[in-house]
C-alpha cells in the first residue's frame, strides 16, 4: 500500500518580490508583442482585399471557340496584365452564340464576380441574324448602364459587319457603338478584331474566329484602351 508523506505535498509559495518580478515581465513584454503583431497584420493585406477582377463579357469571340482555353483572349489578357505588373484576375464570361439580349440577361451572373472593370464585346451575333439595330443599341446601353451602376469601369469594344451587309447597315451598326460609348462616357475600342478580321492567317477555317496568334494580336490592340482603367496594387 502506498503511503503519503505526512503533511501532504509541499506547495512552493512565491515571495512578494518574485510575484512583482513576474508581473513586471508580463506588463513590460506583452504590450510590445501586441504592438508588433498589430503592425504585421496591417502590413499584410488579406487575399480578398488585394484581388481585383476584370470580366471579359462577350460571345464566342470572348469564349475562345476553336482554341484551347489558355489561348482565348481573356487568358492571354491575364498573362499580359500580370506581365505589366497589375494585380487583377481576368474572368472569361464569354458565351458562344450570345446576343446583346442574351448578354443583358447574364449581367446579374457576371456581377457575382464583383468586377472592377468589364470589357463588353457583344453584337456580332445580332448582326449575323440581322437584328433590329435599335434593339441592339438599347440592349448594349442597358448592359453598360447596369455594370456602371454596380461600380465597374467599362470598356466597350465595337464590332463590324462584312461589306455584303450593305454600306448603310454596316455604317449604322458601327455608329451604334459610338453612340452608346458617348452616352455612357465609357472607354471605347472601335473594333475588337482590329488587325485580325479578314486575314486568313489569323483566323480559323470559318473565317470568323481568330486563331491563337490572332487572339494574341487582339490583346495587344486592346491593351492601350484597357490600361488607363487599371490601377496598381496600393494605388
Amino acid at each position: 500500500m502506498l503511503k503519503l508523506a505526512r503533511g501532504g505535498p509541499k506547495v512552493r509559495r512565491f515571495t512578494a518580490r518574485e510575484g512583482a518580478g513576474e508581473l513586471s515581465y508580463y506588463t513590460g513584454v506583452m504590450p510590445s508583442l501586441a504592438a508588433a503583431l498589430l503592425a504585421f497584420l496591417l502590413c499584410v493585406p488579406s487575399a480578398a482585399a488585394a484581388e481585383r477582377v476584370i470580366v471579359a463579357f462577350g460571345d464566342s469571340l470572348t469564349a475562345g471557340l476553336g482554341v484551347t482555353p489558355e489561348n482565348s483572349y481573356p487568358a492571354r489578357l491575364q498573362a499580359k496584365v500580370r506581365a505589366e505588373g497589375y494585380d487583377y484576375r481576368v474572368v472569361n464570361a464569354g458565351a458562344s452564340g450570345d446576343t446583346t439580349a442574351g448578354g443583358l440577361r447574364r449581367v446579374d451572373w457576371a456581377l457575382k464576380n464583383k468586377p472592377d472593370v468589364v470589357i463588353v464585346a457583344l453584337g456580332a451575333n445580332d448582326a449575323l441574324r440581322a437584328q433590329d439595330l435599335a434593339s441592339v443599341r438599347n440592349n448594349l446601353d442597358a448592359i453598360v448602364a447596369r455594370f456602371q451602376k454596380a461600380g465597374a469601369k467599362v470598356l466597350l469594344a465595337g464590332m463590324e459587319v462584312p461589306p455584303n451587309y450593305g454600306a448603310r447597315y454596316a455604317g449604322d451598326f458601327r455608329k451604334l457603338y459610338v453612340e452608346v460609348a458617348r452616352k455612357r462616357g465609357v472607354a471605347f475600342m472601335p473594333f475588337l478584331l482590329d488587325g485580325v478580321a479578314g486575314n486568313p492567317a489569323l483566323n480559323q477555317p470559318d473565317g470568323i474566329h481568330p486563331t491563337a496568334e490572332g487572339y494574341g494580336i487582339i490583346v495587344d490592340r486592346l491593351w492601350p484602351y484597357l490600361q488607363p482603367l487599371l490601377t496598381r496594387a496600393g494605388g
